[in-house]
């Protein structure tokens, strides 16, 4: 038996969409049909389609790729910078009762991202560094090109 999860999510511009994905997952989609798009990924396992057109906010917080190790992260980090898309660093972050490096980035339709290892449990939600006022807060996603949250 095969578990692998399907995400949809609706885009404002398909090609733009695909672009951003190509970039994110590091492959190509493989279907494109007008008005839709596919990514079947094997690492993660993760069937993600792109749907033109539709209600394109909905309830999604932020969407999140699980990887094994500090540098699959900085390897994700660069590929994408290397595209030229902006990137939010939390490097060594206490966030959702886990220590975490991840970066985040944004999808042209507003779709938040994080590509996170977990390096250990914690006893806390967040923790908040010496001098910041919290973790992602509306303070430092000002300051960044890019929308964050934590958890």
């Amino acid at each position: 038996m095969v578990l692998k999860p399907h995400v949809a999510v609706n885009v404002r511009n398909l090609e733009s969409s695909i672009e951003f994905y190509r970039c994110l997952f590091g492959k190509e989609p493989a279907k494109v049909r007008p008005g839709y798009a596919k990514f079947d990924l094997d690492e993660p396992a993760l069937n993600f389609t792109l749907n033109e057109g539709g209600e394109v906010s909905g309830g999604i917080n932020h969407l999140g790729i699980q990887v094994s190790s500090t540098e699959e992260v900085l390897a994700a980090k660069q590929r994408l910078q290397d595209a030229g898309l902006a990137i939010f660093d939390e490097m060594d972050t206490t966030c959702c009762y886990a220590v975490q490096d991840k970066i985040w980035v944004t999808s042209p339709d507003g779709h938040r991202w994080e590509v996170f290892v977990v390096k250990g449990d914690a006893e806390v939600m967040r923790e908040t560094p010496k001098g910041a006022s919290a973790c992602c807060s509306t303070e430092e996603r000002s300051q960044s090109t890019q929308t964050s949250t934590c958890c």
